[in-house]
């Protein structure tokens, strides 16, 4: 814990010195999407329509929200070693499952119009809605069937797909798969992380030969992005989970909201 304060401060200090007024702002945005993002997901709920706000056109926008979450990711994986809260061939077994799925849902994403995505993701956040409200019960332990694993890798398969070539909810539906898979809340989220990473990295490797990204905007995100991500790490052990349960139902709410509005308006 001592050690993610400190890269938290030197960070800080960092972008005090180097960073102008449109960077500062991109740190500011990255910092509470990847906070409030690893708690429930839903950070591109904040990322997306900001970054389209400063002028940052929306291609753009996605790549360099793939640029920054996956960076952040990286910097939890680092900080789950360290704390040995997962294994490493969990972290390798997941994060290639991502990656497969990520380069996978960018090119659908391509070849795939926005209406369409704006549907399936309208489908598939009512039915975690109804998930979530539904009576679970959520465990404080982690009790999962490690004889099942196996059999349950297409489904973070198809997460990372679709958190590849679209995105929003996708960090929630991945919570609430492993929540459903009787991890505790806790595990749920980092396993998240994980499964993140590897989805953006895929992502971002095609979003980066089309000719998106834009370096300058990029860092400065993956710099708040990480800043937010360690801070959500240090914050979750602390949080209750009918707390956890909240915050994840609102998430999704507005999630929902944000798709029907998309649908609605193009």
């Amino acid at each position: 814990m001592k050690k993610s304060f400190i890269l938290i401060v030197t960070l800080i200090i960092v972008i005090g010195l180097f960073y102008t007024r449109l960077s500062l702002t991109l740190v500011s945005i990255g910092m509470i999407a990847a906070f409030i993002g690893t708690l429930a997901g839903g950070g591109g709920l904040i990322t997306i329509p900001a970054m389209m706000l400063v002028g940052i056109p929306i291609h753009t926008g996605i790549a360099t929200n793939k640029f920054s979450t996956g960076i952040a990711a990286l910097s939890s994986i680092f900080y789950l070693l360290y704390q040995q809260e997962l294994r490493l061939a969990s972290i390798l077994k997941y994060v290639t499952i991502a990656f497969t799925g990520g380069v996978c849902g960018a090119l659908l994403t391509i070849a795939m119009s926005e209406q369409i995505m704006n549907m399936i993701a309208c489908l598939l956040l009512i039915l975690v809605l109804f998930l979530t409200l539904k009576r679970i019960e959520w465990a404080a332990q982690s009790d999962e069937n490690e004889t099942k694993q196996g059999y349950l890798l297409w489904q973070p398969f198809l997460i990372a797909v679709y958190d590849g070539g679209f995105g929003p909810g996708s960090s929630t539906f991945s919570i609430l798969h492993y929540l459903r898979q009787h991890y505790s809340y806790i595990k749920a989220v980092q396993l998240t992380r994980v499964l993140l990473f590897g989805s953006c990295t895929g992502a971002f490797l095609v979003f980066y030969q089309s000719g998106f990204i834009q370096w300058k905007y990029a860092i400065a995100m993956a710099v708040g992005s990480i800043i937010g991500s360690q801070l959500g790490l240090l914050v979750l052990p602390k949080i209750p989970m009918k707390v956890a349960k909240i915050l994840l139902t609102l998430i999704i709410s507005l999630l929902l909201i944000q798709v029907i509005v998309k649908i609605l308006t193009t």
